[in-house]
């Protein structure tokens, strides 16, 4: 997002945040009406397209959304797209993945608040993997003929009882309603959603063999130093790499392994 969006995104994450310190607020079945939300403006294109005309009084859409959804989310969730209306946006799909973020944001909140975002973040990594190997498993879960019911069968065959509630509700929400992004593309932004919830960064690290947990604490304190914050270690084990690690923070790769100072080797022998 640029300019006016960024900003406008900004704020609606802090008066999340200021909104899910009170206690009281469900934060799960908060995502669930912003979830409703997200699917009503990817749906309805001209409403989408009002909500953000940048003629309209920022009132009058706030309005708008007070008599739409009144009585049809909760009250949180109505104040919270009230708030996102009244902000002017660059574009109007931007203000449809502002409120997809604040209901994944409002769901890691509730893992969080119950202790177990470390599980989520990993299990998000986890099934990326998985889906990355797996092209069979992919393929029906991005399938543009299978109808949302049987992804969601295939997920909950998959999850259910094996992954936290949260893990699945996200990853439900991302194969049922993908809205033109990949799936790899979609489990990336719930990572770093997850990390963020932390104020850490996630880095990817790939090793021949597993890392000790002496040599992850290791890790984890260098590349704190590096990035100046707490980071989270999403740990592969590929034996391809030969030996070393590399490791991936963002679009930034740092690469110590074996096999790449031999690609680097054949590289300048060829040259």
């Amino acid at each position: 997002m640029n300019g006016a969006s960024r900003e406008a995104l900004a704020a609606a994450r802090e008066r999340l945040d200021a909104l899910t310190d009170n206690t009281s607020v469900d934060a799960a079945a908060l995502a669930d009406d912003l979830a409703s939300v997200t699917a009503l403006l990817h749906r309805e294109v001209s409403l989408r397209r009002v909500l953000t005309d940048p003629a309209q009084s920022g009132e009058s859409k706030a309005e708008l959304v007070a008599r739409l959804l009144s009585g049809q989310v909760s009250g949180e969730a109505v104040d919270l797209v009230s708030g996102l209306v009244r902000s002017r946006w660059s574009q109007s799909r931007d203000l449809v993945d502002s409120v997809e973020e604040l209901a994944n944001t409002a769901d890691l909140t509730a893992a969080q608040r119950a202790g177990v975002l470390d599980d989520v973040e990993d299990e998000l990594f986890r099934f990326g993997r998985i889906v990355g190997s797996d092209t069979e498993l992919r393929s029906a879960l991005t399938s543009r003929t299978a109808t949302t019911a049987a992804k969601s069968e295939l997920l909950r065959s998959l999850l259910g009882g094996k992954a936290q509630p949260v893990t699945e509700r996200v990853i439900v929400r991302l194969v049922t309603q993908p809205r033109g992004r990949s799936l790899e593309a979609g489990l990336e932004s719930l990572s770093k959603l997850a990390a963020d919830r932390r104020d850490r960064t996630v880095a990817i690290v790939t090793s021949a063999v597993p890392l000790s947990d002496r040599q992850k604490q290791r890790l984890g304190a260098a590349l704190a130093k590096i990035y100046g914050r707490e980071m989270h270690l999403n740990l592969d084990v590929d034996p391809a790499v030969l030996g070393g690690i590399s490791v991936r923070v963002g679009d930034e790769i740092i690469n110590g392994t074996v096999a790449e100072r031999l690609e680097e080797a054949t590289r300048r022998m060829a040259g």
